[in-house]
């Protein structure tokens, strides 16, 4: 009765991937395939299970009609396949991926809830599904979608950056690597058919080769004081991320709650508890934060299973909240 929406799906997810594989590898490694098989499944041999196939979906990746829609590719049990669906996680993989790094450069520890995520690309049609994904894997209250358009129309815009590297580049150039770098910083350069940054000098244009440079793809706002509150973050494949920066107390204090549940289950797992057994707990908190525990103290319950739970003012020299947990 204790486990996260997202858990029973990793789970089924879990359980597809290797009751699949283990019919796959059965001809290679029999033994080993049908030992995990039969704690898997519980039924016959591997060897007696069909090979996996593949059944071509409804629609092809870019939503026309799949004029093989249903065929069989291969002898064996059902396997879905998705271009479709492939694409749009990779898209939502990206996005996680930037998010976190403005994170980490934001110094916004994941367990502190922002407000908001802004994901802004030619199309979002593919990844709005995944809203709620969003928002659990990178800790937001809301996640809105944009399109590169209406992002321009409210002064939100990419800008491409080359930036040389001198001591890398001065060799191979010579003296032309101060006209290169001049070139970078007025925006007199281009990029060629292989990706690589040409410069102008004197002597014509230069290509520079993999080192000398930096590729930068920075978000600029015309809107001074929104941009003040936003950390913004290109994506690889188009379109970039901005998370609203600001924190508000009650984010402060589900943040500061957050960080007390990772707490109490690392002192559940010191005490060897199970991940089912009900708790007692007693928080000792400083008295500046005693109200941020009070205001979520269900939310901790709930996620620490704490059948009963005490929270008290710690001494004045205390500087963090200590953790004393007990099997119910």
């Amino acid at each position: 009765d204790r486990f996260w929406n997202e858990d029973e799906t990793a789970f089924n997810t879990l359980y597809t991937v290797l009751e699949v594989f283990m019919r796959t590898i059965a001809p290679l490694a029999p033994m080993e395939a049908e030992a995990v098989w039969r704690g898997l499944t519980g039924g016959e041999s591997v060897h007696l299970a069909d090979w996996p196939y593949l059944v071509e979906p409804e629609t092809l990746s870019d939503g026309e009609p799949n004029p093989k829609a249903g065929e069989v590719t291969e002898l064996g049990a059902v396997l879905a396949h998705d271009d479709a669906l492939v694409a749009a996680m990779d898209k939502v993989r990206e996005v996680v991926s930037s998010a976190l790094s403005l994170r980490k450069a934001e110094q916004l520890r994941v367990r502190q809830p922002l407000a908001n995520l802004t994901v802004v690309a030619e199309n979002t049609a593919a990844i709005e599904p995944y809203e709620q994904v969003l928002e659990r894997e990178l800790n937001v209250k809301n996640v809105t979608f944009c399109t590169l358009q209406d992002a321009s129309e409210h002064g939100l815009k990419i800008v491409h950056e080359l930036k040389v590297n001198a001591r890398a580049a001065g060799p191979r150039l010579g003296k032309q690597v101060q006209f290169a770098i001049k070139s970078s910083k007025s925006g007199d350069w281009r990029v060629d058919e292989s990706g690589a940054p040409v410069v102008q000098t004197p002597n014509g244009e230069v290509a520079l080769v993999e080192g000398e440079y930096e590729l930068v793809n920075r978000v600029e706002s015309s809107d001074a004081q929104a941009a003040q509150n936003t950390a913004s973050a290109a994506m690889p494949t188009g379109g970039f991320v901005m998370l609203d920066t600001a924190l508000t107390s009650d984010l402060l204090a589900e943040g500061y709650a957050r960080d007390a549940i990772r707490a109490v289950q690392d002192a559940r797992k010191e005490n060897g508890l199970d991940i089912s057994d009900r708790i007692a707990l007693t928080l000792s908190v400083p008295a500046s934060d005693v109200a941020k525990v009070e205001q979520f103290r269900d939310l901790i319950a709930e996620e620490t299973l704490a059948t009963s739970f005490e929270v008290v003012e710690a001494d004045s020299s205390a500087t963090g909240l200590s953790v004393t947990v007990k099997r119910a």
